[in-house]
């Protein structure tokens, strides 16, 4: 951890807890709610946005252990909106919804590069040695 300086550690712990505590708000109420119903694909969003929800909160008391929850939030909504969104925006056919899901994945884009440790990512993720597959 000595590698990561503490604001960096504070800034990170606080971006756990905006994704846990956005995606609690808004999908526990879904859940509570239809808990029991047929599966669907709203229940199987409904349960992967909780289960991330649940790894953020276990981010906040391990920043750097759980550093790819953030590196999969970015990935996702990098993708989203350039795989989605801008063809919907490009044949303005953006719905209310997904302009709704623009902001959101454009908040997330911004502000997770913003606090993710880049020099960390590189030395522990990219330039470490593979797991042996033996």
């Amino acid at each position: 951890m000595d590698e990561v300086g503490k604001v960096r550690i504070y800034l990170l712990r606080a971006m756990y807890a905006f994704i846990a505590f956005g995606l609690g708000v808004t999908t526990l109420p879904d859940i509570v709610s239809g808990s029991g119903q047929s599966a669907d694909s709203d229940t199987v969003i409904n349960a992967i946005l909780m289960g991330f929800c649940l790894l953020s909160m276990l981010g906040v008391k391990y920043p750097l252990k759980m550093l790819p929850v953030l590196l999969l939030e970015l990935v996702w909504k990098v993708f989203w909106l350039l795989v989605y969104a801008l063809p919907m925006y490009l044949n303005h056919s953006l719905d209310e919804y997904a302009q709704e899901l623009v902001l959101a994945c454009a908040m997330g884009v911004i502000l997770t590069p913003l606090v993710l440790p880049w020099g960390y990512l590189i030395t522990h993720y990219l330039k470490a040695p593979a797991t042996p597959w033996r």
